[in-house]
């Protein structure tokens, strides 16, 4: 059962044995070898830590925290003892990932490391800043892996991080991972203010092509009414240059739906189908890349493998999702093979297209207005529903992402 925050502040912690010298001795020394990637965490693991001594530090993370070595950051600060921990902020599907999506773990106090654990997923900056007063907190570490889309919660649940930090003056320091799905590419629409949510707060590309260390000092400088400033710093990746896709570190799921790399490929396409009334594969083994509704047959994957859509193949496929839409009802769909270079976007809105022209009794969108959130704009959807076609549609937004790209050029750390 969680416990309130009140109570497990005050509570006594769980008894939870440390791991021994040896143990965080390996964790600092285990890793790439010279030359090769070193993530932020790994360069500060092989330091003992010692940048962030002096301060007592509240750490902003998910599963995806972890070290070469595999093992947790906050494990490894924890065992190792040079820094001072005072608590953990988790996001969306909470720090130990035990959470589906929309949920998180609570307040609760972890058993391994007997630390309070604050429930960060959804709170606006007065509430994220009053866990830090409360936790004491003096220095905010951020260690989550991002996957390169906009509407990825991870990015604003640090965005509220840095906000609330400048309001406790607090320091902010990144833990800087690859983008996961190509350190460059940069696609989609760009935010429109009108459709700000908690899937999009500031106007970036859907496919923003940055790091969360390169959006941090892009979110302090251009979209902050409290600067950090100095008071902000990135932990840069060591041995990448922000060019290609699938850098060589170890793939964690950061969601629970985001099983492989494949998955984050086709992402920042795919996930504007929890949009519509279609499945995008939740209650599935592959999630985001099977996409079905009951009532689609074969035509739509005939159809998509005829447009020859670069980079992607496509296979007529029927599935009954555990849960989330169409649960326990058989669909019709299909499954996405990737086998090449892919514009996740281009090939979203050519399905989108597909789909609305093949199946108009079976296709619609969401009546929340979810679709024009992770857009973020309601032209995309007003296109498709007037009979626009894809080059159409992709074009509207190519003179949005050339200015984007000019605004971020001074905020990269990677070429």
């Amino acid at each position: 059962m969680p416990l309130s925050r009140r109570g497990f502040l005050v509570s006594t912690a769980v008894s939870a044995p440390l791991l021994g010298a040896t143990s965080a001795c390996a964790a600092e020394q285990d890793g790439p070898e010279p030359g090769s990637l070193r993530t932020g965490a790994d360069v500060l693991a092989a330091e003992g830590w010692q940048r962030l001594a002096g301060r007592r530090l509240g750490v902003v993370t998910n599963p995806t925290g972890v070290l070469a070595s595999l093992e947790h950051v906050v494990d490894a600060m924890h065992a190792g003892g040079a820094v001072d921990l005072a608590a953990v902020f988790g996001p969306e599907h909470g720090f130990r990932g035990t959470s589906q999506a929309g949920g998180s773990e609570g307040d609760v106090r972890d058993p391994r490391t007997g630390l309070p654990v604050y429930d960060a997923y959804g709170a606006d900056v007065p509430k994220l800043a009053a866990m830090f007063r409360e936790a004491g907190v003096e220095r905010v570490v951020f260690d989550i892996a991002d996957v390169g889309a906009r509407f990825y919660t991870y990015i604003w649940t640090m965005h509220q991080a840095m906000q609330a930090a400048a309001q406790v003056d607090a320091e902010f320091v990144v833990l800087d991972r690859p983008n996961p799905i190509g350190g460059r590419r940069v696609e989609g629409p760009v935010l429109d203010p009108r459709f700000t949510s908690g899937v999009g707060l500031l106007p970036i590309a859907l496919q923003h092509g940055m790091t969360i260390g390169e959006l941090a000092r892009l979110f302090d400088a251009e979209h902050s009414d409290t600067p950090l400033g100095d008071r902000l710093s990135v932990v840069r990746v060591e041995g990448w240059q922000g060019r290609g896709a699938e850098p060589a570190v170890p793939w964690v799921p950061p969601s629970p739906n985001m099983p492989t790399p494949d998955t984050a490929m086709v992402y920042p396409g795919t996930g504007l189908f929890e949009g519509t009334v279609l499945s995008e594969g939740r209650g599935t083994t592959r999630p985001f890349e099977i996409i079905g509704a009951p009532g689609i047959d074969w035509r739509w994957a005939e159809e998509l493998n005829a447009a020859g859509l670069a980079g992607v193949r496509f296979r007529e496929t029927y599935f009954v999702p555990t849960f989330s839409k169409h649960a326990e009802q058989t669909c019709g769909g299909v499954q996405l093979y990737r086998d090449g270079d892919v514009d996740p976007v281009r090939l979203a809105i050519a399905m989108l297209v597909s789909a609305k022209r093949l199946y108009p009794e079976v296709f619609g969108w969401r009546p929340d207005g979810m679709f024009d959130k992770l857009a973020g704009t309601d032209r995309v959807r007003g296109m498709i529903d007037a009979g626009a076609e894809v080059d159409e549609i992709v074009g509207s937004w190519r003179t949005d992402l050339t200015g984007f790209r000019r605004s971020r050029e001074r905020f990269l750390l990677y070429r």
